[in-house]
Formats: structure tokens, C-alpha cells, sequence
């Protein structure tokens, strides 16, 4: 009988360290918000992400534009631009201004969000494809995104988004 009083002695210590240890885990209200906030926030984030490459290859440079903060700034293998206004005009210059005849477009993947408060940084990859003289499509470049970010006017906007290229660029026509 002696016995039987230990284990269940034992039994009830264990399980009053259980519940001790999971109250202490759980989670609390605020803890809670925080962590909605930040999957709220990575969603954003990863939506800006896929904005840019359609944007960017629907030719709506004025929207293109609108992702970057006041103050923000894209750098890469054909220049750099800061504030919305001056990277559209770069990318006006650069792309010029009517539709998207080649057809070519960005594959967006491989998305690594850190968020910080009101900051963040993202870390991406970018595929380049044409058109092909065949019909088929072909990978013309491929690279990388380092992005800052920043929420402005309580929207995720790129605060630094610099992109570089891990294959060597066409040969020019």
C-alpha cells in the first residue's frame, strides 16, 4: 500500500510541475497581438515584395514608384534613385514608357523577412525571363534583393531595396 501512495504522491508532483510550467508558457494577450502583428506585417511585406515585380514588369511605373519610402532608394547594375518622383523618372528613362511588348517578366522567390518594430529587412532572390527567338522562354539574368524597409503612413514601403546580379548581363544587341 506504501507503494501505491508514492507513485501517486509522485504523480501528483508531476503534474502540478506540468501545469506550473505550461501556465508559465502560456501565452498572454499581448503576446499574442505582437505575434499577429508581426505575420500581419510579414504578409505585407511579402505582397510589397510581389508588387514590385508586377509593377515592374506591367510597365506601372507610377505605382512601381509609390512602393519606396519618401526617402527611399533603389540601387543596382544600371544606377540608383532616391523618393518616389526620382525613381520614376530613372525608371522612365531606363524602361521607357510605353507597355511591356517583349513580354518578359520576374520570377520572385525565396522571401526572408526580419521584422523589427517599424522596420525590417527582406532578403530575395529575382529571375529575369524572355522570350525566346524559338517561342520558349529563357532565363535572361537571375540575382538577389537586400531590401531595408519601413512602415510610412502605416504601409510597408522599401526604404533601400538593392538589387544585384549573380549572372553575367546579356551581351548588348
Amino acid at each position: 500500500m506504501r507503494t501505491l501512495w508514492i507513485s501517486t504522491g509522485l504523480l501528483v508532483m508531476i503534474s502540478v510541475a506540468a501545469q506550473t510550467t505550461l501556465a508559465q508558457q502560456a501565452p498572454t494577450a499581448a503576446s499574442m497581438a505582437a505575434r499577429l502583428q508581426r505575420l500581419e506585417d510579414i504578409l505585407e511585406i511579402q505582397k510589397l515584395l510581389l508588387d514590385y515585380g508586377r509593377h515592374l514588369d506591367s510597365r506601372d511605373l507610377s505605382a512601381y514608384s509609390k512602393l519606396f519610402a519618401k526617402d527611399g532608394e533603389w540601387v543596382g547594375g544600371f544606377g540608383s534613385a532616391r523618393g518616389p518622383a526620382g525613381i520614376l523618372t530613372f525608371m522612365q528613362q531606363n524602361l521607357g514608357t510605353g507597355p511591356n511588348r517583349s513580354n518578359s517578366f520576374h520570377i520572385l522567390s525565396n522571401f526572408e523577412i526580419d521584422v523589427t518594430g517599424d522596420s525590417a529587412t527582406a532578403w530575395s532572390r529575382w529571375t529575369f525571363v524572355v522570350p525566346g527567338p524559338d517561342g520558349k522562354t529563357a532565363i535572361s539574368q537571375a540575382g538577389r534583393y537586400d531590401d531595408l524597409l519601413v512602415r510610412e503612413d502605416g504601409r510597408w514601403r522599401f526604404k533601400r531595396r538593392t538589387a544585384s546580379n549573380d549572372t553575367p548581363a546579356p551581351p548588348a544587341r
